[in-house]
């Protein structure tokens, strides 16, 4: 494969494009991925098909969703890949990932995602978490670091909350820069999500919640009290157990749900 790894593309940085090109790194991936017929299989972003390629050989068909359009035409015209894939292009953050649901079957989303779109990007998926069934992303360290976080360390955050609140979060393997073609100037790791069937803390709407926590991250070096003062007073703290003098980063997913529940029966109630 490595003879034709390159496509004769040239990587343009404003796609933020890095192509994996380790044999081994990607054989461990795809068989994280584990691909089959049993689910639509979605590929965000396939680049030069580093992934496709191994991907595609073990099923019928392979959905990619890819911006480039040098890149979709590569696709279309590629010896191996073009009966097997179906291909949309354009942009991921606007794409409507529940029109590829099947009868019976559910998603599973993989990608090498550029550093700049990651967060978005999740975030929009996590809309069709209910349809799908795994997401293998490979990402910049630190955010795989930042999905995985504990409440108290540093890289806790919005991005925690919300990930965790959707899914088990599962790192699967570290990739350095030397995998790549360029190399990357950061550490890369892949990162599992499962998103899951019953929510261990359900939320009543998910969009007040999003609210309250983005609302409550603004400020880190805030306490809770200070960051939520618009949203949640003494009373609703006291009642919900939860100690508003710690900083958000504190708080627990189970807690942002509890208080996102609060608020929305004062809403509701008013």
């Amino acid at each position: 494969m490595s003879n034709k790894v390159h496509l004769g593309h040239t990587a343009r940085k404003r796609f933020g494009q890095n192509f994996l090109t380790d044999e081994n790194i990607i054989s461990r991936i795809v068989g994280a991925i584990s691909p089959d017929n049993d689910h639509v299989m979605v590929e965000i972003g396939p680049g030069l098909a580093a992934l496709t390629e191994p991907v595609a050989e073990s099923i019928d068909n392979l959905t990619v969703v890819e911006l480039d359009r040098d890149l979709v035409e590569r696709l279309q015209v590629h010896p191996v890949l073009k009966d097997k894939l179906t291909i949309y292009q354009g942009d991921a953050l606007q794409f409507d990932f529940g029109q590829l649901k099947q009868d019976g079957k559910k998603m599973k989303v993989f990608g090498n995602l550029p550093y700049n779109i990651s967060t978005p990007l999740m975030f929009h998926l996590f809309e069709f978490a209910d349809q799908i069934e795994t997401m293998h992303f490979m990402l910049q360290k630190e955010v795989v670091l930042r999905l995985s976080a504990s409440p108290g360390t540093k890289a806790y955050g919005r991005l925690t909350v919300m990930a965790q609140y959707y899914c088990q979060v599962v790192p699967v393997l570290e990739v350095p820069p030397g995998c790549f073609t360029p190399p990357p100037k950061v550490d890369s790791a892949v990162v599992r999500l499962l998103p899951y069937a019953d929510k261990p803390w359900p939320c009543k709407d998910v969009n007040v919640m999003r609210n309250l926590v983005t609302t409550a991250f603004n400020m880190r070096r805030k306490t809770l009290r200070n960051n939520l003062k618009t949203l949640l007073n003494d009373d609703d703290f006291a009642s919900l157990n939860i100690d508003a003098t710690l900083r958000p980063e504190q708080i627990s997913v189970e807690q942002y749900v509890a208080m996102a529940n609060r608020l929305f029966d004062k809403k509701s109630a008013s």
